[in-house]
């Protein structure tokens, strides 16, 4: 969490979010009124935040990581854009730390270079468009980061996109497992292309699979960004 969101979150009188990202941040908002909803009801959530705005009510809705990135900020915008102009309500965007931003940090420095972002949850974006932009970014010779890389549903997703990456990518290629990044119980390894769906991976875990460039020494990640050493 970044000094500005908790900022935001101790000068608002109405917090609205997802009920579990809500009790990581309990110790900040006890005194505070809360609404909070369960998985897949964003929708109804974020209207809400939008009418007590316009109520009058300094509102915040909080994302887990950051709001701009899987986040509940484009649903809030697209909201309140439909409100009449004169009882719009303002939307501020604060920026927070994503996983991969976390992640990265733990694994050493993955990132250095071009790099892609993927959610394997396919509850909004059809599973072949998602396994499009995985071969595609790996045929490209980008990091890939994949957000939501297996749950109980989704249990062979992460092994499709494994085999699309084999077909471009050394069976060697260093990938960091990072679960619950940044949070209570923070659990890193570093594994490769060809084993990693083997160790321990569910929906709090960011996957960040280097480039054809990657290596590991001293136990963490390098992408090198092409300096000559």
């Amino acid at each position: 969490m970044t000094p500005q969101a908790k900022e935001a979150i101790l000068e608002a009188d109405r917090v609205v979010g997802y009920l579990t990202y809500l009790d990581l941040i309990a110790d900040l908002i006890k005194d505070k009124e809360k609404v909070g909803t369960a998985m897949m009801q964003e929708v109804d959530r974020c209207q809400q935040a939008v009418d007590l705005a316009i109520d009058g009510h300094k509102v915040v809705v909080i994302s887990s990581g950051d709001s701009g990135i899987y986040g509940m900020a484009g649903l809030v915008m697209e909201l309140a854009n439909k409100v009449p102009v004169d009882q719009r309500p303002q939307v501020d965007i604060i920026p927070g730390l994503s996983a991969v931003n976390v992640a990265a940090a733990v694994l050493g420095a993955p990132l250095m270079h071009d790099f892609a972002v993927i959610s394997l949850s396919d509850l909004m974006t059809p599973w072949d468009l998602i396994k499009k932009r995985a071969d595609l970014s790996a045929e490209g010779d980008m990091v890939i980061a994949l957000y939501n890389p297996r749950s109980k549903k989704r249990i062979t997703h992460l092994d499709e996109v494994r085999e699309l990456v084999l077909k471009h990518r050394d069976p060697k290629t260093p990938v960091g497992i990072v679960q619950k990044a940044g949070r209570p119980g923070q659990h890193m390894v570093i594994s490769d292309l060809e084993n990693f769906t083997k160790e321990e991976i569910d929906m709090q875990t960011l996957v960040i699979i280097g480039n054809s460039q990657t290596y590991v020494e001293n136990g963490r990640m390098i992408t090198p960004r092409g300096y000559k050493l």
